[in-house]
């Protein structure tokens, strides 16, 4: 089979690409420049030449072609630009995510077929495997990689069942130690090179300054919340109705400024985010203070003392029916059904019980456990045992 391997210059599609040559595939390595400017990545790094000299290096190891497609344009169009909107209207959105579904699994994908490649091959840690329905139909299921520190299904959560068809994680099987002892054994230079930290493709890069780029500091106020505040003591009321009750679980508190006490400054409150600690310059507590609320129409931040305060955590979340994507199409709940999954509001989060519920106006993730810092504009994904089979946007 002819395969392309998205060759990034790490040690996870270095072993991608080595371990499909090993099992007879005819092996093509195309390594995708997504950027081009070094002046807002840290130390003046650009870190594409080093990550493409090395998936060369690669390529020339293991003797498979190999190519550079340029997609700056293309990844600014569908990434950067909807970060910069996502950002500017007070959402935090993961272009790790979008990365995948806009970009190395639509255009890129089609780049690697129209060079007569029958499946498209990625480093990431997760599996597919596929069954067949009473209908005779092929039903592709994405599954948790096995290296519990390492699965990367989330990032994967956007993907239809079509480029599922057509993708193939080869390491999804191993641990990420096994994976750099291949490396090793195999004499490849991405051995023991350092997993990319930072934005989907563009490197080591400081947020704030990246952003700086397109949206502009402003001054502010930080106004600390305290555990008194009265909208965390009233009781629930009754509710006619599961949807009513989750439509007030789900709603976020909209502070205002004589809700709390104003005790620092900060440059904008675009730059921030939901549940955040660090960047706040703020002295004189026993905890961390954590953001609980941005209001961007005044350029106010709200926060509350200690990771156990009460303003960070919601039982449950919305999602716009629009926003709704299910990997497995054939388990779309129907309007007034619910299943019980298991579910993570970001990457690295432990899988958490939840009830799902589908309503004519909008989704609704209930947890078992309430959640801290459910942030507007992540992905919510949720899972049967090891199987991620949907996703959505939280509004």
């Amino acid at each position: 089979m002819k395969i392309v391997v998205g060759l990034s210059g790490g040690v996870d599609s270095s072993v991608t690409a080595y371990l499909l040559q090993q099992q007879g595939h005819e092996v093509i390595g195309l390594f995708m420049r997504n950027w081009n400017d070094a002046s807002v990545t840290l130390e003046d790094e650009c870190p594409w030449i080093e990550d493409s000299n090395d998936a060369l290096l690669v390529a020339q190891k293991l003797g498979i072609p190999f190519q550079v497609i340029d997609m700056s344009e293309l990844y600014k169009e569908r990434i950067v630009d909807y970060m910069f909107d996502e950002y500017q209207k007070g959402r935090t959105p993961n272009p790790d995510v979008l990365c995948n579904r806009e970009v190395k699994f639509d255009v890129f994908m089609k780049t690697a077929l129209s060079l007569g490649a029958e499946k498209v091959a990625t480093g990431h840690y997760a599996r597919v495997h596929s069954t067949i329905d009473e209908n005779g139909k092929a039903i592709f299921h994405l599954l948790a990689g096995k290296d519990n520190n390492k699965d990367q299904s989330y990032f994967l959560c956007q993907l239809n069942q079509d480029q599922l068809s057509k993708a193939l994680f080869p390491i999804g099987e191993l641990t990420k130690p096994e994976v750099r002892e291949i490396a090793k054994e195999q004499g490849l230079v991405t051995a023991d090179k350092k997993d990319s930290q930072g934005l989907c493709f563009i490197g080591k890069v400081s947020l704030p300054t990246f952003l700086q780029q397109q949206l502009v500091p402003k001054e502010g106020e930080i106004v600390e919340v305290f555990n008194d505040f009265a909208a965390y003591h009233k009781p629930h009321p009754s509710f006619d109705s599961k949807q009513e009750e989750l439509e007030y679980l789900s709603a976020k508190i909209n502070y205002k400024k004589e809700d709390g006490k104003v005790i620092g400054k900060h440059q904008g409150a675009q730059f921030f985010t939901i549940g955040q600690s660090k960047g706040l310059g703020i002295g004189g507590h026993k905890e961390s203070c954590f953001i609980i609320h941005r209001d961007m129409e005044h350029n106010l931040l709200f926060v509350g003392e200690g990771k156990s305060f009460p303003g960070l955590y919601k039982k449950a979340l919305k999602i716009d029916n629009s926003e709704v994507h299910w990997v497995r199409e054939d388990l779309k709940l129907k309007k007034g059904e619910s299943m019980e999954v298991m579910a993570r509001i970001r990457y690295r989060q432990p899988l958490e019980k939840a009830t799902i519920y589908q309503f004519d106006d909008g989704f609704f993730i209930e947890f078992e456990n309430p959640q801290s810092a459910i942030a507007e504009g992540q992905f919510a994904a949720w899972y049967l045992e090891d199987e991620l089979i949907g996703s959505g946007v939280i509004s």
